[in-house]
């Protein structure tokens, strides 16, 4: 197809994290492969000022809610002066009035699910299946659309976010630097977590964790550090005081350099119980040959191959330990780079989803 596709992408959400993430690393993806790609958000959304930095068109909108004409019509406006051809829609409200908008202007309305939770099964909530098109970020997210749903099998497919594998590449960093950038010592063992800091992202059972491992490996020096930023901050400032754990842990807040993280610690964990689609901090640690403990959670199994990582019970406090406790106990180098490089770099990624735009418009 030689005509330039333009999508139009929603969201609704204000907060930064993986879905976040995820949308202006797709639109920026794609707009390499030749594709205009659009921004609507709220006034406050922090995504409008990665999108803005990025050079990417924003709109700002109210999305007060799932009925919102407002929105709508100015949408609609959007999509008619804009030529349109795509609009995809992330969030729950911003998937009603867009794809509504969408089928007002006779555009192609493509809805992608990021969570892992499932959605209302109810008949009132009918958006998704008015979808030309649903992209999951997961295979168990997509199996749970078809069953729980109504979607038809033929319009939806995984595409897990694709990771850059030229930034994240151990051979690009200095270990012995990055460490001195946390502050970790050459005797210290760094445990880390990645996670924007909600309350499904359990780091409550992170610094149980932290403190049943003290006691377990009294002979190590162990070091926790919490990477990320969000609402539950003051709550798990709270846990480490509690625990007697201000010795031991570090809220570094939220990093613009995952990399440099990530070759910094020995060990990574994900300690989530819900809502994950394909963890993207998973991915990150795996494409920097990281030693991984993670949660089976959403479809963070879609990465689990040949025992590459720890892939323990979700919400079990000693299924984390134990899993951090075998690489405590042995501390051979892992190699999980090439894998995932084959099945979920970038470029896989833009690969699907330029293959699925030429194949709804065509």
């Amino acid at each position: 197809m030689s005509k330039t596709i333009r999508v139009l992408h929603t969201e609704w959400s204000d907060g930064w994290g993986g879905q976040e993430i995820r949308i202006i690393h797709e639109m920026k993806m794609v707009r390499s492969e030749g594709v205009e790609v659009y921004l609507a958000c709220r006034e406050d959304s922090m995504i409008k000022d990665e999108a803005i930095a990025n050079n990417i068109k924003v709109f700002v909108l109210p999305f007060r809610g799932n009925v919102d004409f407002i929105t709508l019509l100015k949408l609609k406006k959007i999509i008619k002066y804009y030529s349109i051809n795509i609009v995809n829609t992330h969030s729950g409200k911003d998937t009603w009035v867009g794809g509504f908008a969408a089928k007002l202007a006779g555009v192609k309305f493509i809805r992608t699910r990021h969570l892992s939770n499932k959605i209302n099964s109810s008949r009132l909530n009918f958006i998704n299946e008015l979808a030309d098109y649903i992209f999951t970020t997961g295979q168990k997210v997509k199996d749970d659309m078809i069953k729980y749903n109504r979607i038809n099998e033929n319009k939806i497919i995984s595409i897990p976010t694709g990771i850059d594998d030229s930034i994240f590449n151990p051979a690009s960093y200095s270990r012995a630097e990055c460490r001195r950038e946390l502050k970790i010592k050459d005797s210290e063992i760094a445990i880390g977590i990645l996670a924007v800091l909600r309350k499904f992202k359990r780091h409550d059972l992170f610094l149980k964790m932290a403190k049943s491992l003290i006691k377990k490996f009294p002979n190590k020096v162990l070091v926790f550090i919490i990477a990320g930023n969000g609402p539950q901050k003051e709550n798990i400032e709270k846990i480490i005081n509690e625990l007697n754990l201000t010795a031991h842990v570090k809220m570094i807040g939220h990093i613009n350099n995952s990399p440099k993280f990530l070759c910094a610690i020995d060990i990574l964990v994900l300690s989530s119980d819900s809502k994950e689609g394909v963890s993207q901090s998973v991915m990150q640690g795996l494409f920097m040959n990281k030693q991984v403990v993670s949660s089976d959670t959403g479809s963070t199994r879609d990465l689990f191959h040949n025992n590459n990582f720890q892939l323990v019970q979700k919400g079990d406090e000693a299924a984390l330990i134990n899993g951090v406790s075998i690489f405590l106990n042995n501390f051979d180098e892992v190699s999980t780079r090439k894998h995932m490089i084959r099945n979920f770099s970038s470029k896989v990624m833009v690969k699907k989803i330029m293959t699925s735009y030429k194949e709804i418009l065509d």
